[in-house]
């Protein structure tokens, strides 16, 4: 059956992962973005701003499914909000949201937003699916280049992340999407653990560079909610396939 599904977020990293995922699946796609643009390979984009809630009610007439991918630094609690009144009133029949391991736990402001927004979804009155992921490969990589950039790479000490590639999660959402609402699922992380240094060390190694590293204690809940390793879904997580070294073999040679 062919499924009309709007998507948000489209033209972000994992947008165009999912897009041509939900296109092969033989779906009704629309994207909302800031910026519309002409119909291209059979998919609609519309304009809207989730934050001031501008062109959510078109873009949501006659979805029935909503993919929320979109997010920001700031805002996402409100956006997602505004997204979930729009969707409700339209009877979407599944809403769609990717989060982030660690939205309960970690008490940072975007790991707040992301959880306020988790909670607009499921108190929509929709039938929902929600998907915490851990960071991504991606975002690990813009890290560690930045440190790089330094003379001595500093260490957060006790620091440990699950790095996940995007592909892997486009690839589970779409089959979340296109299946039942399941409310909360079961976290999406990366198949190893690795520490700061680890992910600096595997960069350095495949540039051929070298930098001095130099371990650092972060402070405050932030430090000790890191340390606790609150940011990693260790028992019952579904995992990716790709290590942070294949990606980096694969993106930098």
């Amino acid at each position: 059956m062919t499924s009309s599904i709007l998507l948000t977020g489209g033209t972000g990293t994992l947008g165009r992962l999912v897009l041509p995922l939900l296109h092969d699946a033989g779906c009704d796609v629309r994207v909302l973005s800031r910026h519309g643009r002409a119909p291209c390979n059979g998919v609609e984009y519309v304009s809207g701003d989730l934050l001031k809630g501008e062109g959510i009610e078109p873009a949501v007439d006659g979805a029935e499914i909503i993919l929320h991918l979109a997010g920001s630094a700031k805002g996402d609690t409100e956006a997602t909000d505004n997204l979930a009144r729009a969707a409700s009133r339209a009877r979407v029949r599944h809403l769609v949201y990717i989060s982030v391991i660690g939205a309960d736990r970690i008490p940072l402001s975007w790991f707040g937003s992301k959880l306020g927004a988790e909670r607009a979804v499921a108190d929509s009155g929709l039938p929902w699916t929600t998907l915490r992921a851990a960071q991504f490969h991606d975002l690990a990589l813009k890290t560690v280049q930045a440190m790089a950039k330094l003379p001595v790479i500093p260490v957060p000490g006790g620091m440990r992340i699950q790095p996940v590639d995007a592909r892997d999660v486009a690839a589970r959402l779409v089959m979340l999407t296109l299946d039942k609402p399941a409310g909360l699922v079961p976290d999406l992380a990366g198949p190893k653990v690795y520490g700061m240094a680890e992910l600096s060390r595997g960069y350095l190694w495949v540039r051929g560079k070298r930098r001095l590293m130099m371990p650092v204690r972060m402070p405050g809940k932030v430090g000790r909610a890191y340390r606790a390793g609150e940011n990693l879904s260790l028992e019952g997580a579904t995992t990716g396939k790709r290590t942070w070294e294949d990606f980096l073999t694969e993106r930098l040679r």
